[in-house]
């Protein structure tokens, strides 16, 4: 009988260990410094992945970090560096002597003229990591109980006016900058008396709403559109709906349409950094390699600064 019921106790204690665990346990991480405690998700499959070592999110990385007195000279396709100097120093130039300068730039790296050399100001001012630290586990709560990957939740703080409740130019708000006809569609009360996108939990649901709704299943029309496969917990995945996020799918399908890939993953995400098509300009470009960099900047705070770090998937 006691061999029995020791049997028993081992099926028990492997079935509770092999049952399948929700995979953003896998990825979620408990972080403490002193009594403060904060569940934020890993970087560890960006950094396995090689994210960290591409030129896009190396650049960002050090934009985030650098004051807006100084700027950093680069090539704008590739993101190489390739000076910094104090913003005055580069202020205090005419038209002539930058346009100048650019061209020395595009001999010296075998560009041609339509090779646009930007000069782009350090942003620690906008990117208050400090500040938006806090509301990422709140964040990271909030999505997992409306039933939504908390990568996004993380994502999307770290980069949209990160602490702060500014409101941007075309009228995006709050913590997760929904604009006020999207706020409304996804059931928040958006009007001259009351604005709840001001509201971080109202905010949280909205955009949790917005991705679960709108973003996921958008993306994955556009790939199996073009016959591309993905699992939805891929790195590169995530980037993809958070560029259908900001852009708006149509913008995402016109640019995925004229770079007409044959399979997804990285490649298609570095592509998507090199091409424009209808408004997914720019801005919209530099999207997934801002969360990247973030998410990187987060790992290595979380890693020089906290007493102890402890995978969620062991904690029981």
């Amino acid at each position: 009988m006691r061999i029995l019921i020791t049997l028993i106790i081992i099926t028990f204690s492997f079935l509770s260990f092999t049952q399948p665990r929700d995979c953003w346990d896998e990825e979620k991480i408990e972080v403490k410094k002193g009594t403060e405690g904060n569940t934020i998700l890993s970087a560890k499959a960006i950094i396995s992945e090689g994210w960290s070592e591409l030129a896009q999110p190396i650049f960002w990385k050090k934009i985030m970090e650098l004051s807006p007195d100084s700027v950093l000279i680069n090539i704008a396709a590739s993101r190489v560096i390739v000076a910094k100097m104090s913003k005055g120093e580069w202020n205090k130039q005419t038209d002539i002597e930058k346009n100048s300068y650019r061209d020395s730039i595009r001999a010296a790296h075998g560009l041609t003229k339509e090779d646009r050399i930007f000069c782009t100001t350090g942003k620690n001012d906008f990117y208050k990591f400090d500040v938006v630290y806090p509301s990422i586990s709140q964040g990271v709560e909030a999505f997992e109980k409306y039933g939504v990957d908390p990568w996004y939740a993380q994502a999307i703080l770290l980069i949209e006016s990160p602490g702060q409740l500014k409101k941007s130019r075309v009228g995006a708000y709050g913590p997760f900058q929904l604009m006020p006809a999207v706020a409304r569609a996804q059931g928040l009360t958006v009007n001259r008396s009351r604005d709840e996108r001001s509201d971080f939990d109202r905010s949280a649901y909205g955009a949790s709403r917005l991705i679960k709704r709108v973003c996921v299943p958008e993306a994955k029309r556009i790939l199996n559109a073009n016959g591309l496969e993905y699992e939805e917990n891929d790195v590169w995945f995530r980037l993809f709906v958070l560029h259908v996020y900001h852009a708006g799918a149509g913008n995402v399908g016109a640019v995925v349409k004229k770079i007409n890939p044959d399979k997804g993953g990285q490649s298609l995400i570095q592509a998507m950094w090199q091409n424009t098509a209808a408004q997914f300009g720019n801005n919209s470009q530099n999207y997934s390699q801002i969360a990247l960099a973030s998410q990187l900047i987060l790992h290595e705070r979380v890693h020089a600064d906290c007493d102890y770090i402890l995978d969620c998937a062991f904690i029981q």
